[in-house]
């Protein structure tokens, strides 16, 4: 047979009985920990080689994986040695995958890679409720709530703040009662909410209807004071005719006694 390279030197090693293995473990493949904590990330191997002086640690990290939610129990194996290390003030941008990559030449075979996944957990911000559509009774209305943070993924949840009846996320129905609506975004680490009221008095028909009789009104009160005034000055103008006539009979007869 014709061996090459590394292939041979594993091959000569193994003849002569110099193989020697490495064998690197972790007792938790996932982490999770809160925003703004701290983790250990464990770390041990195991090297038929007593001989540390070529013995090289390397932690690397990849934020491209997409971090899987997951519990693993607690293990602790007996073990020989210890490459575990600590990661304080942990943000979102530090969740991904740990690779834990030792080698102790001359083990040269066996597992000498763990990988870490870590999770960074956060509770969802306070949530942003919106409402979109006429807010009239008969035409369709949609709320909306969203956080822009939360690890995991926030869940919604509508419900009426007057009932202990739960509602959609959406919201769109052509009949619906008036109120007030509360949108709660929660995960593991707690619950975040905001609420929106369904007041009939914003809706555009109520705003215009209330516009077109404010109008009438006005209009309304123009013809009562126009009818009044004018009420008010034909009755002048009979009492000033009445006076002049009276006026006038009065001076006749001062001039014409005798008729």
């Amino acid at each position: 047979y014709i061996f090459k390279g590394r292939s041979f030197l594993l091959y000569f090693l193994f003849f002569t009985g110099l193989v020697e293995l490495i064998t690197v473990t972790t007792p938790q493949k996932y982490v999770n920990v809160t925003k703004g904590g701290n983790v250990l990330l464990q770390c041990m191997f195991v090297s038929t080689e007593e001989e540390t002086s070529s013995l090289t640690i390397q932690w690397e990290f990849d934020s491209s994986s997409a971090p899987a939610v997951g519990l693993q129990p607690p293990f602790s194996p007996e073990i020989s040695k210890n490459a575990s290390i600590t990661l304080s003030n942990m943000q979102q941008s530090d969740a991904g995958v740990y690779s834990c990559d030792i080698h102790n030449f001359p083990d040269v075979e066996g597992r000498s890679q763990a990988n870490i996944i870590v999770n960074v957990f956060e509770k969802p911000s306070v949530p942003f409720c919106s409402v979109h559509g006429n807010v009239e009774t008969g035409h369709p209305v949609t709320l909306t709530c969203h956080s822009e943070h939360g690890s995991p993924k926030p869940a919604y949840t509508w419900t009426r703040a007057d009932a202990a009846q739960a509602t959609k996320t959406l919201i769109n129905v052509s009949q619906f009662e008036f109120g007030e609506y509360q949108c709660n975004a929660s995960n593991v680490l707690g619950f975040e909410a905001c609420t929106v009221e369904l007041n009939p008095e914003l809706g555009a028909g109520v705003i215009a209807g209330a516009v077109i009789g404010a109008i009438l009104g006005c209009v309304l009160i123009a013809l009562v004071v126009w009818f009044i005034v004018h009420t008010v000055k034909k009755q002048k103008y009979k009492a000033v005719n009445v006076a002049e006539v009276n006026e006038m009979r009065s001076v006749d007869a001062t001039l014409n006694p005798n008729e």
